[in-house]
């Protein structure tokens, strides 16, 4: 049997070779990527205008110095998320799609982290303005663990089931 045609993971429920593999893991991280980008444009958009919005003067030195944390950390969470594009167009047609995937999926991993943190921050500035410091500080610490349970928590929790019930999951079902 021709090895370049050889199931790569035989009992995963695909009968496919490295290169589809490859190939469909760039296209989950991709697809990944535009879901997390949206979300990150969309914060970033609101927190540029909110510089030119009339209460803006009204924020404390805490507020402000928040604030443009935020900015900077959303302008760098939205720039991080275009890196694996770029790097794309750098590696296109050199054979290189396994470093590719492989960088790739780091890079969205972090942008995961930077949308995280820049929800739980968003939110911790919005409450810290409109209700006041404290109900800040505890808002955005539950935004931040709830984002940490989504994003950890849960996995594992679907891992465990899965392992406790492998029925669960139909026979010849594809995984990752």
């Amino acid at each position: 049997m021709d090895s370049s045609k050889a199931d790569v993971a035989l009992g995963d429920g695909r009968d496919e070779t490295a290169a589809e593999r490859l190939d469909r893991n760039w296209d989950e991280i991709l697809q990944e990527l535009r879901v997390t980008q949206t979300g990150s444009q969309i914060i970033t958009g609101f927190l540029l205008t909110l510089a030119f919005q009339s209460r803006f003067t009204d924020l404390d030195p805490f507020q402000v110095g928040a604030y443009l944390v935020l900015v900077v950390l959303a302008a760098a969470t939205t720039a991080l998320g275009l890196a694996p594009v770029s790097l794309h167009r750098t590696l296109f047609r050199q054979k290189a799609k396994e470093p590719l995937v492989r960088i790739a999926n780091r890079v969205l991993k972090t942008v995961l982290v930077g949308v995280a943190c820049v929800l739980a921050g968003t939110v911790l500035l919005i409450f810290d303005v409109v209700v006041g410091r404290a109900a800040g500080i505890v808002a955005g610490s539950l935004a931040l663990l709830a984002m940490v349970g989504i994003a950890l928590a849960l996995p594992l929790l679907a891992r465990r089931s899965m392992r406790a019930n492998p029925t669960d999951a139909a026979p010849g079902s594809p995984r990752g």
